[in-house]
């Protein structure tokens, strides 16, 4: 936490860290990132923790839904927007206890996610977030 901050992080605080981090990917990401909707949530629902496997909200920082880049094709026309979730209340109980800053790690959850919009390996996921950090 800041230095006299006495409240976690809200919403707007955890999408600004998202959009500064979209801001910094290099344009041959970005270009392909424009239909894609950044969603801040608490925690993710219990469909979704159902459909993971998850047993506790805690453990979901953030989830894309969507069909990856290069599976897309025109019979996906009309289809909802692939869109990043990102779990607030998660990600503020991840960052009390990893000892990282808030940035570092919503650029982190951030960049997986948008990995997996370009369905990009861990490595590739790795690289993406050094480019941007």
């Amino acid at each position: 936490m800041s230095e006299g901050q006495t409240l976690a992080p809200g919403a707007e605080r955890i999408e600004a860290i998202a959009r500064a981090t979209i801001a910094k990917l290099p344009a041959e990401f970005a270009t392909h990132l424009g239909n894609v909707v950044l969603h801040i949530e608490e925690f993710a629902d219990d469909e979704t923790l159902e459909e993971m496997a998850i047993e506790s909200p805690f453990e979901l920082t953030g989830l894309y839904r969507g069909l990856p880049l290069g599976a897309k094709s025109v019979d996906h026309s009309g289809t909802m927007p692939d869109m990043i979730h990102l779990y607030r209340r998660a990600i503020l109980d991840e960052w009390c206890e990893s000892g990282v800053t808030l940035e570092a790690l919503v650029a982190h959850v951030v960049i997986h996610e948008i990995g997996h919009h370009f369905g990009l390996s861990d490595e590739d996921m790795r690289r993406l977030e050094e480019l941007a950090g």
